[in-house]
């Protein structure tokens, strides 16, 4: 039981990543080492933000601790999460082709370095255990709206780099870029304030995504039949 709880906890990390990139197309541009490249500039960008972190807010560590919640500090730390916006365009622009190549290229790697990093400890450790705990299976899910979500970013900041995009979506472009950094500060805001359980919340964190994702794939359409990709 303890093996079938843990290979459906991979099942449900991991699938999700290996169907995005085998039938999304971009595997046929030979973007699995673009995707790797992407995966090291998620590790680069994070340890530069954890120094950040370190040398701004050294007591950051010691306020949380404490149980004191200081909005302003908040929103200070996440701004430091604007440096994964840049990440992203770096790992945007090493990739050739067409721009849907380029944005999938990027997410999938950025996303899955993340994935690993974040979830792969938790589920050996955890979902191994002895007995079956929901929480898991959440943390399994969050993984996937973080897919979604990191499509999202980078189809904006490709969007952003196009000196062809039309005027209108400019400032939807930047507006959604510059809330990008506070998305999960705003959610758990949210969540605090109406009491949401944390499935309710994950519902919240994949309506948002998908809002978000949605509204970029609408102005992309646009600019592809506008320069005929």
């Amino acid at each position: 039981m303890t093996l079938y709880h843990f290979g459906n906890c991979l099942a449900l990390v991991y699938a999700p990543y290996h169907m995005a990139y085998k039938f999304s197309g971009i595997s046929e541009y030979a973007t699995f080492s673009k995707c790797i490249y992407a995966g090291g500039l998620y590790i680069f960008t994070q340890l530069c933000k954890m120094l950040l972190l370190a040398t701004f807010f050294p007591d950051y560590d010691n306020t949380h601790a404490s149980g004191e919640y200081d909005v302003f500090l908040e929103i200070l730390k996440a701004t430091v999460d604007l440096a994964d916006l840049l990440g992203l365009y770096l790992a945007i622009n090493s990739v050739p082709g067409k721009g849907h190549a380029k944005i999938l290229t990027a997410a999938i790697g950025w996303a899955s370095a993340e994935v690993i990093v974040t979830r792969s400890v938790l589920l050996w450790v955890g979902a191994r255990g002895s007995e079956f705990d929901w929480k898991y299976v959440r943390s399994c899910a969050e993984s996937n709206v973080a897919l979604l979500q990191h499509a999202s970013t980078a189809a904006l900041v490709w969007l952003w780099t196009r000196s062809d995009l039309p005027k209108k979506h400019y400032p939807i472009v930047m507006a959604l870029l510059a809330l990008s950094p506070y998305r999960n500060l705003f959610e758990d805001a949210v969540a605090s304030v109406l009491s949401l359980s944390a499935w309710t919340l994950l519902a919240v964190r994949a309506i948002h995504a998908s809002a978000v994702g949605l509204t970029a794939l609408a102005m992309y359409a646009v600019l592809a039949q506008q320069i005929g990709m």
